[in-house]
């Protein structure tokens, strides 16, 4: 689903205008990377929650030469939706 899609969709549900409904999105999208930013984990309810997780550094071997080559660690954003959304996802 593209973002106009959403806004359209969520517009009709809630007869706001698609202005207004993108300004929110907007807002939105703003606060939750502002919150990932500072290293806090934001939940949205019955959703899942968004994090950063530190990945460690690994050894990683060329398939042809054989060379070893150390990839450093590094931050990385982990969704990890609740679990009845899990259930769900089951289903399909």
């Amino acid at each position: 689903m593209l973002t106009k899609d959403l806004i359209s969709r969520i517009a009709s549900a809630t007869g706001q205008s698609k202005k207004q409904v993108e300004h929110l999105l907007s807002t939105h999208n703003a606060v939750l990377r502002e919150n990932i930013m500072a290293g806090k984990a934001v939940t949205l309810q019955g959703f899942g929650a968004l994090e950063i997780k530190e990945r460690a550094p690994r050894t990683i071997v060329h398939p042809r030469t054989g060379e070893r080559t150390i990839s450093p660690g590094k931050n990385q954003l982990v969704f990890r939706p609740v679990d009845n959304l899990k259930d769900e996802l089951k289903k399909i």
